[in-house]
């Protein structure tokens, strides 16, 4: 299976973070019926062809994501679309 990493720092404070991803996971929710759910300061999150998690420190966010087949195609795609939400929220 793909694998998306991506790892980026940013000044906003845990807690600050933490809201940012839970807008993050809002969305994703909304947009795409994934469920997220945190573990401490690790959320995670999952959808047909898609596993995840995505860790916050008071600076710094790591995503890792697991792709299933018909998703890997879009592999480029998908991680545009999470550089600019990490722009757009944790930026």
């Amino acid at each position: 299976m793909p694998t998306i990493q991506l790892q980026r720092d940013h000044a906003l404070g845990l807690k600050k973070a933490k809201a940012a991803a839970q807008k993050v996971a809002d969305e994703m929710e909304r947009e795409f019926g994934m469920s997220c759910e945190w573990d401490g300061n690790t959320l995670y999150f999952e959808r047909t062809g898609v596993s995840g998690e995505l860790s916050v420190t008071k600076s710094q966010i790591e995503l890792t994501a697991e792709l299933g087949f018909l998703l890997s195609a879009f592999k480029g795609r998908i991680e545009e679309q999470i550089h600019r939400n990490f722009d757009e929220y944790f930026g």
